[in-house]
């Protein structure tokens, strides 16, 4: 080295702000992470328990899953899909808000329209269900990365000059 050229040194200190409050958010975003998961994981036991016990099976004419039983997203989709295509196939291609008021198939396609806004309901709590969960595991992964960062120690270069 050459007098002129400046010297750096590596210093190694503990950061100058207190960090226990990064630390203690990072903590908690792990804990709510574990906590969203768990949820999820409750809903989508939850929904696909009433869901068997209702013991619907899917016709032959469906579009998929036939003779199986309505136990997640794809099948009820597939029984709510159906449904509708019976409902139209009894009313002539009419729907509900199309038939007359006094039609007696109205009956029938509107019974059609309650079944299948319940399945769709149940396909939307299954996809909230895997939004949580999807967001714990984001959340468990922010939490460790924040808690991690604020646990390493800074390196700070100094240079002097001679």
């Amino acid at each position: 080295m050459s007098e002129e050229e400046p010297r750096t040194t590596d210093v190694i200190e503990p950061p100058e702000k207190k960090v226990g409050l990064v630390k203690a958010v990072g903590i908690i975003g792990i804990i709510g992470g574990i906590l969203l998961i768990v949820v999820g994981i409750i809903a989508w036991i939850g929904v696909t328990t009433q869901l068997t016990a209702e013991n619907i099976t899917i016709p032959d004419d469906a579009a998929a899953f036939q003779g199986q039983q309505v136990t997640g997203p794809f099948t009820a989709y597939v029984q709510a899909d159906i449904i509708n295509t019976h409902a139209l196939e009894a009313s002539g291609g009419k729907t509900y808000a199309e038939l007359d008021q006094d039609d007696p198939v109205r009956a029938t396609v509107m019974q059609a329209s309650f079944l299948r806004a319940s399945l769709f309901t149940s396909v939307v709590a299954y996809g909230v269900a895997l939004f949580a969960a999807g967001m714990g595991v984001l959340a468990i992964l922010f939490g460790w990365a924040i808690h991690r960062l604020a646990s390493v120690p800074v390196v700070i270069r100094r240079s002097t000059v001679a």
